[in-house]
């Protein structure tokens, strides 16, 4: 195999694990299942293909884009990793304070009885369609895709660029993949949410919720600490890069 194509298979493989690790699908799993916990199984599997296709869109559109776009209007990266931070600190404080299905709430009220404008009963995908306009924010973005997944995808456009239209198509396939790695996680949190239950699923969001606080507080400030030179103690800035 030549260097161009061991060097094509590392980006490759490097691009997809940091994605998937960024994107956790896995981790959010919980969270997924009780916001849908009252979806059913049909209308959850079509939310679950909305949320990885958008997934693969956005992602795609960034890998392309992104960084003329954040340039186009001005903005660093250290900014959108401040705006973002934010975001997950208010949905953090959300899910550890009160009941962080209330967000979620008209979407629950959809029953398999409920009607469109022309009294047409809103089942599977058409109610899967209800619900993924109250995904977007916040859980497609920033929880699923957050500042990190998009940073990530924007530098690894700059290594996919060296290796020309190929290491692009490279780039784009590694995209791909983990959004199908996100719907094959997400197909199974039917699973999930009937071995946790109701009490289980309160516990598993409000701890969550915390950790989420705590992450979110984390970026702000990495952030902070680069556009003021260090001011902040590096090792709370990153800490354990040392260890």
């Amino acid at each position: 195999m030549s260097g161009g194509s061991l060097g094509l298979v590392e980006l490759y493989v490097n691009f997809f694990i940091t994605l998937f690790a960024l994107l956790d699908p896995i981790g959010n799993v919980p969270i997924f299942a009780a916001a849908t916990r009252t979806q059913s199984e049909s209308a959850r599997r079509w939310l679950v293909v909305y949320i990885s296709a958008f997934a693969a869109l956005f992602l795609s559109f960034f890998f392309f884009t992104g960084l003329a776009l954040l340039q186009f209007f001005g903005i660093s990266m250290d900014a959108f990793r401040i705006a973002g931070g934010i975001l997950l600190f208010l949905l953090g404080l959300d899910m550890t304070r009160g009941d962080f299905l209330a967000m979620f709430e008209e979407t629950e009220s959809l029953t398999e009885d409920t009607v469109d404008a022309h009294g047409a009963p809103i089942r599977g995908r058409d109610r899967a369609k209800k619900t993924f306009e109250k995904f977007v924010v916040p859980f497609a973005i920033p929880l699923l895709i957050g500042p990190g997944a998009i940073s990530t995808v924007i530098i690894q456009a700059g290594e996919a660029q060296k290796y020309g239209i190929t290491g692009m198509a490279v780039g784009l396939g590694a995209i791909v993949t983990t959004s199908l790695a996100v719907l094959l996680t997400f197909l199974f949190t039917g699973h999930i949410s009937k071995m946790l239950g109701r009490v289980g699923m309160v516990v598993v969001i409000r701890v969550l919720g915390l950790i989420l606080c705590a992450l979110s507080v984390q970026i702000i400030i990495s952030a902070i600490s680069t556009v003021t030179h260090d001011i902040i103690v590096p090792a709370a800035a990153h800490p354990y890069s040392g260890s």
